[in-house]
């Protein structure tokens, strides 16, 4: 798009690259449940992923089909998806549907939606898992997944979450407006690839460390939360309860770690 960027006293029309948002409405066997506010691609993987942090679905057995709109008259077919649950989700659907309320999730928001603050309440067994890994690797991270962020090298308005083994290696990582979405997208992936419980990955995001991303590590299984950023005091609170390693301002000079500290070693 053209804009007229200003640095100084200078002011210069030039053609610029935004971060794309566009709306995303989920339906579950015809009835519409939620409408997200994302980066459009990787759907499928976003609703996987949101629907489990939803509990509306704990396998992919619980999911028949997903499948974009169909109807080519429908002025928003692309930006609906049909989602076909089975089995016990599909017996659950009446009530799901009349425990949520069908409102727009936004992009910086992961818990819109919900009825009441009890219904914010997740349970997951503790994570004790024996994974460690070293100082200097949890240090690389965050360049790691940085270098996995072509879409925010041409806008600089995306978020990113990136799923990386206790050495290092980046196993998956997505962009998107809201750093919900595309912690979401990569729980999806791996949901769909009957990778769950994460228990021996770390999770690295590129904003802040928000309870409700620490509550999607928890569904998870993942142990290692690292965030470049500062984690909320509820998001503190759920991560030393639920057994995950907390890890915030994570940057080439060292960083902070807020719970369950034993994780993460002096050398490899």
């Amino acid at each position: 798009m053209n804009i007229l960027r200003v640095a100084g006293d200078t002011a210069t029309p030039v053609e610029d690259v935004v971060a794309s948002e566009e709306p995303l409405e989920l339906r579950l066997n015809g009835f519409s449940f939620a409408v997200l506010m994302r980066t459009p691609g990787d759907d499928g993987v976003l609703a996987a992923g949101f629907l489990f942090a939803e509990r509306v679905i704990s396998s992919a057995d619980d999911i028949e089909r997903l499948e974009p709109c169909t109807d080519r008259d429908h002025p928003h077919a692309r930006n609906i998806l049909n989602v076909t649950l089975r089995g016990q989700a599909l017996g659950n659907l009446d009530r799901m549907l009349d425990e949520r309320r069908c409102i727009v999730t936004s992009s910086s928001c992961g818990v819109c939606g919900r009825l009441s603050i009890d219904s914010l309440q997740v349970h997951a067994p503790f994570i004790d898992t024996p994974l460690s890994m070293a100082r200097d690797v949890l240090r690389s991270l965050p360049d790691r997944l940085r270098q996995r962020q072509s879409q925010f090298d041409e806008s600089g308005g995306l978020h990113a979450a990136g799923l990386f083994s206790r050495e290092g290696d980046c196993l998956g990582a997505y962009e998107d407006v809201g750093r919900h979405n595309a912690v979401d997208k990569l729980v999806g992936r791996a949901l769909i690839d009957r990778a769950l419980p994460a228990s021996s990955r770390v999770l690295v995001v590129s904003g802040r460390a928000s309870f409700e991303l620490v509550q999607k590590a928890f569904l998870s299984g993942i142990p290692v939360l690292a965030a470049v950023s500062a984690p909320s005091s509820l998001a503190i609170q759920l991560a030393e309860a639920a057994g995950i390693t907390l890890v915030g301002f994570v940057r080439a000079g060292g960083f902070n770690v807020y719970t369950h500290p034993y994780r993460i070693m002096r050398q490899r």
